[in-house]
């Protein structure tokens, strides 16, 4: 949080800043600050708290004649002082409700998050997987593809599906698929994906000589299918919104677009996000890449029962309605978060 000693009124002067200017797109003046807030003081003193506001680095005149706006130092103090996270209220808590309800898998709950983060906030959305090495193993299927080719299916805890085929060198007989099939659930239910390997280590053992073989080439394949993929999958939403930013961001756009295609920024972007599914905010130069030296991130964990397995949020201008930001983010986590819980 920035420490700062201005009074009550100056921060109530950087709330209307920012608030007129996230709605009209222009400096504000002191003259608009009067004509459309209460502040219960005249033009002049208004004038003398824009001064020290500016001498303190919450706020700029952009060009000479005109009004202020507001600084990444002076975003931050609204946020940390005095943006509030409001409520949605119950038809928007309904509408996302009814949306998400709708997914019928994991692919499906991550698009569905996408355009409904994209469509709240009219920022850009970033939604992260659940990650493998957060989740525990639900279920193991083995499904015979032909003679000599299995299907390997893992489903998570977090509703994610890993899929891997293995050839036999002779048909496995269905006796011996059910009984692998019991043995590995029994072995391997809700153990997260770390333990897998001890789980099973002594599972084919316990089987007849002459179905060893086949028990150890399942046991390999499903460890394989359990290590975690380099790159984490990371989806994008609402990418056109960036045309809808103002002016003063269409010159940062291409360094915008060039950041959001590098999955290693957008990981970094929602890495602040606590495993309590904590909301961050991050603005403007707080941004490690240059490129993003303009923009605003707000995100959170989410996950089931409030144990965060993966991120998302909206990225957008450093010109963001935060609170609307902050309030979607959190809502939609959590219910992503419960659908999760109930997979």
């Amino acid at each position: 949080m920035v420490e700062s000693k201005i009074d009550d009124r100056k921060l109530d002067v950087l709330r209307a800043i920012v608030e007129d200017y996230v709605a009209t797109e222009e400096p504000v003046g002191s003259r608009a600050l009067v004509e459309r807030h209460d502040l219960g003081v005249s033009s002049a003193t208004i004038r003398n708290d824009m001064a020290t506001l500016e001498d303190e680095g919450y706020i700029t005149q952009p060009h000479t004649s005109a009004g202020r706006v507001p600084t990444d130092k002076g975003y931050r103090l609204f946020v940390d002082r005095l943006a509030e996270v409001k409520p949605l209220s119950p038809p928007e808590r309904r509408a996302i409700q009814a949306f998400l309800d709708g997914a019928v898998d994991l692919d499906d709950v991550v698009s569905r998050t996408v355009r409904l983060l994209a469509q709240l906030t009219h920022q850009v959305a970033v939604v992260q997987y659940p990650s493998l090495t957060r989740s525990t193993v639900r279920h193991v299927e083995l499904v015979t593809l032909a003679p000599t080719r299995l299907l390997i299916v893992v489903v998570t805890s977090t509703g994610r599906v890993e899929k891997r085929a293995l050839e036999t060198a002779a048909p496995v007989p269905d006796v011996l698929l059910g009984d692998l099939r019991a043995r590995l659930n029994a072995a391997v239910y809700d153990v997260g994906f770390a333990d897998v390997a001890d789980a099973v280590a002594d599972l084919p053992a316990a089987f007849e000589p002459e179905s060893r073989p086949v028990a150890s080439a399942v046991v390999g394949s499903l460890l394989d299918s359990l290590v975690e993929r380099r790159e984490e999958r990371i989806v994008l939403g609402g990418t056109s919104n960036l045309v809808r930013f103002g002016p003063e961001f269409a010159p940062s756009i291409r360094p915008v677009l060039e950041a959001l295609e590098e999955s290693v920024v957008l990981l970094r972007l929602l890495g602040e996000a606590t495993d309590d599914g904590a909301l961050t905010v991050r603005i403007g130069h707080e941004n490690e890449h240059s490129g993003l030296a303009v923009a605003s991130v707000v995100a959170s964990g989410y996950g089931p029962s409030g144990d965060a397995v993966a991120k998302l949020g909206v990225l957008g201008p450093t010109r963001m309605d935060y609170p609307g930001a902050m309030s979607s983010v959190r809502a939609v986590a959590r219910y992503v978060g419960r659908i999760l819980a109930g997979s």
